[in-house]
C-alpha cells in the first residue's frame, strides 16, 4: 500500500462574496489544518483605494503580493499543512488586470507589477490543491449584504461580473495542480452539512485518492 503523502498547501480562491473565509474556516476545524486569512482590517491602503482608486491601486497590489508572498514562505518553511484564503494567483490574474481594464492602473504600473509577479512566483510552489468557489452575481450580492462590510457597500454589479469572467478564464487555463471547482450557487456548504460533507468527500478524492 502507497504511503499517503501529507498535503502542505491548500487555497481557497473565489470572487469577493463566495465563502472563502468560512469554507476555510470549516475545512481547518475539519481536517486540524492550519488556516491563513487575508488581514482585511490592518491593511493600511484599503481605505484609500475605496477612496481613489486610481492614485493607490498599485500600492494596494503591492502589499497584496507582499504579505501574500510572505504567508507562502512561512508555509514551505513549516512542517503543518496550512489551508489559505485565497491565493497570489488571483492578485496577478484577476484583480490587478482587472484595475488595468477599468483605467484604475496605468499600463507603466501593471507591467511593473505583474514581471514582479512572474518573478516571486519562480520562488514559491503552488498549492496542493486549490478549492475554487463559483458564484453567480445574484448570490455573491446576497452574501456581501449579508455580512454588511462598510466599504463593500458600494462594489458594483459590473466590477463582480468583471471578476467572475476573470476568474473563470483563471481556473479554465490553470495548469499549476489540482484544482476542486465548487458551485456555491448549488452548494451552500455554510448552512448545510450534507453540503459541507460533499466538499470533504471529493478533497479527501483529490488528495488521498479515498472514496
Amino acid at each position: 500500500m502507497s504511503k499517503i503523502v501529507k498535503p502542505k498547501h491548500l487555497a481557497v480562491a473565489g470572487n469577493i462574496g463566495a465563502g472563502k473565509t468560512t469554507l476555510t474556516e470549516l475545512l481547518s476545524k475539519h481536517y486540524k489544518w492550519i488556516p491563513q486569512f487575508e488581514d482585511v482590517d490592518h491593511n493600511p491602503y484599503l481605505m484609500d483605494f475605496y477612496d481613489d482608486m486610481p492614485r493607490w491601486s498599485f500600492n494596494l497590489q503591492i502589499y497584496f503580493l507582499n504579505s501574500r508572498l510572505n504567508q507562502l514562505l512561512e508555509i514551505q518553511r513549516g512542517t503543518e499543512t496550512v489551508i489559505q484564503d485565497r491565493t497570489i494567483y488571483e492578485d496577478a490574474h484577476i484583480f490587478a488586470p482587472n484595475l488595468h481594464d477599468m483605467g484604475l492602473m496605468s499600463k507603466r504600473d501593471y507591467d511593473n507589477y505583474f514581471e514582479f509577479f512572474q518573478t516571486l512566483k519562480t520562488m514559491v510552489q503552488p498549492p496542493d490543491l486549490i478549492i475554487y468557489l463559483k458564484a453567480s452575481v445574484p448570490t455573491l450580492v446576497g452574501q456581501i449584504q449579508k455580512r454588511g462590510r462598510e466599504y463593500e457597500e458600494n462594489i458594483r454589479l459590473d466590477y463582480l461580473k468583471k471578476l467572475n469572467e476573470l476568474y473563470n478564464r483563471w481556473i479554465d487555463g490553470y495548469k499549476e495542480g489540482k484544482v476542486l471547482v465548487i458551485d456555491v450557487d448549488k452548494n451552500n456548504f455554510a448552512e448545510r452539512e450534507e453540503d459541507l460533507g460533499e466538499i470533504i468527500r471529493k478533497i479527501d478524492s483529490m488528495l488521498f485518492g479515498l472514496f
